[in-house]
């Protein structure tokens, strides 16, 4: 059988004597969406900076394409993007120069091509001419996405991909990942505090709580296991630390 795509074993992360991620084992399939939830402080981000190589486990070994990160990262990067509401691009470019620098980092054929295309996708052509550093909220997060799309990615990253949008661009969002799944099958992790974005997109989910895994499985699933009337429900009680189950 294929290996999965993304392969992540007993992962650790110290920062002093601060533990932030506690040996986390997860594994993601080509074409497969994996929701990773929790609250502020969880080890979610800490995670996403050790897959792409920014920040080197400190215990545990991640492998993406059958390749160790820490002696493949190059190799591993070509084939990997990310979408984070925590970077930004260059402020004083506008964005079709940034996209086009991207592309060309990215060695995408026929860059300006797939910059336009990528802008009409979205639904942002009209910020094509505008400085980066003047976008609202929301539009950074859609120029963010297509930059992550440029090299039509085997392993996606997004990590609070509808922050700032509104319900109808952030339903669009939702639809785009979708299809990139269902016509590329990329292994996407996502990370959100959106309900809906969880429950639409990803086809299993894991709750992080305190640099540990705590719950896996369907958003019915994990709401089944925990009681809770929806996904929702269940978070805010883990927030609140009123599972029972929380120490198990």
């Amino acid at each position: 059988m294929d290996r999965p795509l993304l392969e992540i074993d007993a992962v650790e992360k110290r920062f002093g004597n601060f533990v932030a991620v506690k040996g986390v084992s997860l594994a993601v399939e080509a074409g497969e969406t994996v929701g990773l939830l929790g609250v502020n402080g969880a080890g979610k981000t800490t995670l996403m900076n050790m897959i792409l190589g920014l920040i080197t486990p400190s215990g545990g070994s991640i492998r993406a394409f059958g390749l160790d990160i820490t002696k493949h990262r190059i190799e591993i990067l070509e084939r990997t993007n990310f979408c984070t509401t925590y970077a930004t691009l260059p402020g004083n470019l506008k964005v079709h120069h940034n996209l086009e620098v991207f592309a060309s980092l990215y060695r995408v054929k026929k860059g300006k091509e797939k910059v336009a295309e990528l802008l009409e996708v979205l639904e942002i052509t009209h910020l094509a001419d505008k400085i980066t550093g003047r976008l609202s909220a929301g539009e950074s997060t859609r120029v963010n996405l297509a930059k992550a799309l440029l090299n039509n990615p085997q392993l996606l990253l997004l990590d609070e991909p509808t922050a700032s949008l509104d319900p109808d661009i952030a339903d669009k969002v939702r639809k785009l990942v979708r299809r990139i799944q269902r016509e590329r099958h990329p292994a996407i992790l996502y990370t959100s505090h959106n309900m809906r974005d969880i429950e639409e997109v990803c086809d299993r989910i894991l709750f992080l709580h305190e640099g540990k895994i705590l719950a896996e499985g369907t958003a019915d699933e994990i709401t089944k296991k925990f009681a809770g009337r929806d996904l929702d429900d269940v978070f805010i009680k883990i927030a609140r630390k009123e599972i029972e189950a929380l120490q198990a």
